[in-house]
């Protein structure tokens, strides 16, 4: 029989990304909005398969939203990726921030027990959760959190949420502790997107200065397309459980930029001034992660290094530049 999916959070790059996989795996998709009525969907037109997916209006933190979901859905998998996504903005808006991120995960937690818990549910957490993490000692599952932003805490909590409730209940509920991961679909305030975009305008001659926070900090970046493969791979299992996300190969986002520039044939200092405005409150100075037991339990490995991962962002900006 065709499996039924419903992804939380779908007009996102997780989101997206993840439909076109299980729509490829013959999968019946269903996508929530807080307005399916109004929202354009646009990362799912961009994808081609807007008029594939079913769409569905529905508020995380509401429990009769979140059941009515359900009741018309009837998902064999659940993929929790809604709630507030920027760690940087999550300084602004610390209450929506953690209601979103972690009331939503746990009144979905809800629904599912209430529902008889027979959907599998796959979280979407965080390296954030961790905090600062180094090259000697990459984050494994069983590294303890200490996170440094709202955003942060809040993933860190609905991960120990869906352990509790996985614990306690018997729900098949795994949370995946995705590091950094980018494609053409990330909004515009993403750092990378936000470099690439600057640096292939430059490149074009716009002339313009790109300003930019803290250089210094170290992460591990990973192509999307690879990372939401994971997510559906942990949901196959016969047992649930958690697993860190990673190419275990981390960069500064000063390298970043340099070889983002470098690829366009440019000195990237003759373009970039450090804005001190842009730096955060608390930052993750750097961030390396282990994913040794999703390459032995899943057989999951990245295809996209960090070098093919630029080019493919900068082909992409440079495709959808206007003429």
């Amino acid at each position: 029989m065709t499996k039924s999916a419903l992804i939380c959070g779908i007009s996102g790059q997780d989101g997206a990304l993840l439909a076109k996989l299980l729509l490829g795996k013959g999968y019946r998709v269903f996508g929530t909005s807080r307005d399916a009525e109004m929202s354009r969907f646009a990362n799912l037109v961009q994808l081609g398969i807007r008029d594939q997916v079913t769409t569905l209006s529905m508020t995380l933190t509401d429990f009769r939203s979140v059941l009515q979901v359900f009741s018309e859905a009837r998902p064999d998998e659940v993929y929790n990726l809604a709630g507030q996504t920027s760690v940087g903005l999550s300084f602004a808006q610390p209450v929506e921030t953690l209601e979103s991120i972690a009331f939503g995960t746990l009144t979905l937690l809800e629904v599912l027990r209430f529902m008889g818990g027979k959907t599998r549910l796959y979280n979407a957490a965080s390296s954030e959760c961790f905090g600062e993490t180094t090259s000697d000692a990459p984050a494994t599952e069983r590294t303890p959190f200490h996170p440094r932003s709202p955003y942060g805490v809040a993933k860190a909590t609905a991960f120990w949420e869906v352990a509790n409730y996985r614990e306690a209940y018997g729900l098949f509920a795994s949370s995946g502790i995705l590091f950094n991961h980018e494609s053409p679909l990330r909004p515009a305030r993403f750092v990378t997107r936000k470099v690439v975009r600057a640096a292939t305008r430059i490149a074009a001659g716009s002339g313009e200065t790109l300003r930019l926070g803290a250089l210094h900090v170290v992460r591990d970046w990973g192509w999307a397309e690879d990372y939401v493969e994971a997510m559906w791979r942990m949901l196959q299992l016969d047992e649930a459980s958690d697993f860190v996300v990673a190419t275990g190969t981390s960069h500064s986002l000063e390298y970043f930029v340099a070889r983002c520039f470098d690829l366009l044939g440019l000195d990237w200092q003759r373009h970039v001034e450090i804005d001190p405005g842009l730096m955060r409150a608390t930052d993750i100075a750097t961030s390396h992660g282990d994913p040794g037991k999703a390459a032995r339990l899943l057989g999951w490995r990245y295809t996209v290094d960090f070098d093919q991962l630029l080019r493919r962002l900068i082909a992409a900006e440079v495709a959808s530049a206007p003429a």
